[in-house]
């Protein structure tokens, strides 16, 4: 809370962005304006710092590319002005849909009417804490209070009021989202080291101030057998593998500020993750939004991070544990028994072998690990994939289901090149139809645009290929409350979070939105955001 320091991450961020990476920034350390300065004077705010902070993101583009800068800000429920925080970002884009309304601005989102207003570079979200949303439930108030002190207190509201004040502007324009600030905190694996106060910009990686994590993510659609079944065997091998691979890395990167690149050899946080889960069920038969989609989803993330858990238990026998692990020796542990406890979690409809697998991999995890340590403060996450994602043929990315049975692709010399989502006649084919029965329903999606209503197609198997988006002449889609029971299979078996977006229809009402957020918190989420 100095503007040297305030400046300083200036200067740090635009250093990141220029090498291709993302930032995340908590500003809840900053004083809000209702507070004094040393001098007596009034300070502006978090928000005043964060249309700096916005601006620079603008004008920086990352590594060269002609990408955005990817940014995260976020703030805690307790802070004075979360308030305005919560509302900075709909109020400013009400300006911009009012330039646009005069005729005279484009709407496209790279146009003048949307660079003139602020906030439009980050990501808002707002970090609520256990107290608060216990809080809602019991229809409380909720008193924030000052940075400098916080025996003082600052603005009161009803805390459903709160809660539904988030919800109204990610009604009107998806931000802010949430971060579950307890729940994360409670499965950090290093909290005598600090706590984790802040993410990435698309919220899965999630550890200590002035850390890095290096990603990579393994295409499910890979390890799938000729007949059907996933190769847990192959599966690990490949994650030993990159665990190693991307350990490797640590000592071989360059880092963009100093702090950075100190903890990253202190922790050697890592993140392997995967992609094409949506392709893997969909091809496999199997409903996104199904028990056994669940089941597998829990087993093969299960298998995925006590296989990098055990490869940086080998790495920590032969060159020893990351430089803090002795003073997180026991939260550590203690969070890797949490790990193995939510294996007997895993739904029962996930494959019998699976379930197995990871029940024995994680009794190797707790006991080898109190032996011989860890070599990585953390090991996985799930990032969105979206680049890498195109870059390994995958049919979806991250964790997402499918988003549509049919495609278009825009061709470089004009017009648009109309693609039937080649997951369909694998998915067919899974499900017993023979080459005619494929080729008939191929044939009817190419012409509707949706496979509801197809003379040859089983009811029973509708679900099977239900997506994110609802087709233009269908009625089916995934539910909301679909995307987030997903997710929650996955959690438990990750070191961070879960980049992911919860698919919500044009009518959802703000009410399903704090419902959403309230409901996500229940089932363990770390974060979570709508489109």
């Amino acid at each position: 809370d100095t503007m040297e320091d305030i400046m300083r991450l200036v200067g740090s961020e635009a250093m990141l962005f220029k090498f291709g990476s993302g930032t995340g920034t908590d500003l809840s350390t900053l004083r809000s304006w209702r507070e004094k300065l040393a001098g007596g004077g009034q300070p502006s705010g978090p928000l005043s710092f964060m249309r700096v902070f916005d601006q620079v993101a603008g004008v920086v583009k990352s590594g060269g590319k002609t990408r955005r800068a990817a940014k995260m800000q976020s703030l805690q429920v307790w802070h004075p002005d979360v308030l305005e925080f919560i509302e900075c970002k709909w109020k400013e884009e009400q300006k911009a849909q009012t330039l646009i309304a005069s005729g005279k601005y484009d709407a496209n989102f790279n146009g003048e009417a949307y660079s003139s207003i602020a906030f439009q570079n980050a990501n808002l979200s707002v970090r609520l804490s256990d107290e608060f949303l216990r809080s809602v439930d019991q229809q409380g108030d909720w008193t924030t209070h000052w940075v400098t002190d916080p025996s003082r207190t600052g603005p009161t509201w009803k805390s459903q009021f709160v809660l539904d004040r988030i919800a109204e502007c990610a009604w009107h324009c998806g931000d802010p989202g949430v971060q579950y600030d307890s729940t994360i905190n409670r499965w950090h694996t290093c909290p005598n080291s600090g706590r984790i106060n802040a993410s990435n910009p698309c919220s899965e990686y999630m550890f200590l101030d002035d850390s890095a994590c290096n990603l990579a993510s393994l295409n499910l659609m890979k390890f799938r057998s000729p007949d059907g079944k996933f190769d847990a065997a192959r599966f690990q091998k490949a994650c030993r593998i990159f665990l190693v691979a991307q350990d490797i890395l640590v000592d071989r990167a360059s880092y963009p500020t100093a702090q950075i690149a100190e903890n990253s050899h202190r922790f050697r946080p890592l993140g392997l993750g995967y992609a094409n889960l949506g392709g893997l069920l969909m091809s496999s038969g199997v409903a996104y939004d199904s028990e056994a989609a669940r089941g597998l989803c829990g087993g093969i993330t299960a298998i995925m991070h006590a296989s990098a858990n055990l490869a940086s238990i080998e790495l920590a026998r032969a060159v020893g544990p990351f430089a803090d692990y002795p003073q997180n020796q026991e939260p550590m542990n203690r969070v890797m028994d949490m790990h193995r406890q939510a294996v007997a979690a895993i739904d029962p409809q996930a494959p019998t072998e699976l379930r197995a697998t990871a029940t024995e991999l994680w009794g190797r995890v707790v006991r080898e690990g109190r032996q011989y340590g860890f070599r990585n403060a953390q090991v996985t996450v799930l990032a969105p994939t979206g680049t890498i994602g195109f870059m390994m043929d995958c049919a979806t990315t991250g964790i997402e289901p499918e988003i549509a049975l049919v495609k278009y692709k825009q061709l470089a010399g004009g017009g648009m090149l109309k693609i039937v989502n080649q997951t369909v006649p694998q998915a067919l084919k899974a499900l017993g139809y023979d080459e005619a029965q494929i080729l008939s329903i191929a044939g009817y999606l190419d012409e509707h645009n949706r496979i509801e209503g197809c003379p040859g197609l089983d009811e029973k198997h509708l679900a099977v290929f239900d997506c994110a988006f609802k087709p233009d002449t269908g009625t089916r889609f995934i539910s909301w409350r679909a995307h987030i029971r997903m997710m929650a299979a996955a959690q438990p078996f990750l070191s961070g979070a879960i980049s992911k977006t919860v698919n919500m229809p044009n009518d959802v009402t703000p009410g399903e939105i704090a419902d959403a957020y309230q409901w996500a918190w229940r089932m363990g989420l770390k974060a979570i955001a709508v489109y």
